[in-house]
């Protein structure tokens, strides 16, 4: 095959040229190839259900989690606002109500 990058919405491998643009004939998506390269200098998290997070949003915490070398736990349903992503394993920055500021992992979270 060419060297063709596959479907950033289904996929497929299948794509094609069409001027400047690709194109899927599976989903009918189009995009540009300065979309590709921008899309890959973005980052992307997700929270445990799926839903893209963005600086800014609130989230709510699905799972009680302990505080490292801290006897305190952080409850379900805590709400922490203004959120900040950031790279590595714990990709959430963020103050907790009545704690201060702490990192998260994504996957114990839910978008509010």
């Amino acid at each position: 095959m060419s060297g063709l990058p596959s479907c950033p919405q289904c996929g497929s491998e299948y794509t094609y040229e069409d001027g400047a643009m690709y194109v899927c004939p599976e989903c009918a998506h189009e995009w540009s190839p300065h979309e590709e390269a921008e899309a890959a200098d973005q980052l992307v998290v997700r929270d445990a259900n799926g839903n893209t997070l963005e600086d800014g949003d609130t989230i709510t915490v699905i799972k009680d989690l302990k505080v490292k070398g801290s006897s305190s736990v952080i409850k379900v349903g805590t709400k922490v606002k203004s959120i900040r992503l950031v790279e590595g394993d714990h990709n959430i920055d963020c103050k907790i109500p009545g704690i201060g500021a702490m990192q998260l992992k994504s996957e114990f979270v839910r978008k509010a």
